[in-house]
C-alpha cells in the first residue's frame, strides 16, 4: 500500500504544480475525474497504458511518477 500511497502523493503534487483540476487531467488522459480522485486518494491503481499516458502528460519518466526516482 506504501507505494500506491507514493504514486498518489506524487500524482496530485503534479497536478496542482501545473495548475490543473481532477477534471482537466482527466481530459488530458482520456478517463474520468472520479478516475484520477480515485488515484489521488490511493483507492485504485492506475493501468500500465495510464502510467504512460500521465508520464506523458507530466514529461516525467514512469519511474518518476510512481516514485521509484525523483523528479
Amino acid at each position: 500500500m506504501e507505494k500506491i500511497k507514493k504514486f498518489a502523493d506524487n500524482l496530485k503534487a503534479l497536478r496542482k504544480e501545473q495548475g490543473w483540476s481532477q477534471q482537466e487531467l482527466a481530459l488530458k488522459v482520456r478517463c474520468t475525474q472520479q478516475c484520477i480522485s480515485q488515484w489521488e486518494n490511493a483507492q485504485i491503481e492506475p493501468t500500465l497504458s495510464s502510467l504512460w499516458m500521465l508520464s506523458e502528460v507530466f514529461e516525467i519518466s514512469v519511474d518518476e511518477l510512481i516514485g521509484k526516482t525523483d523528479f
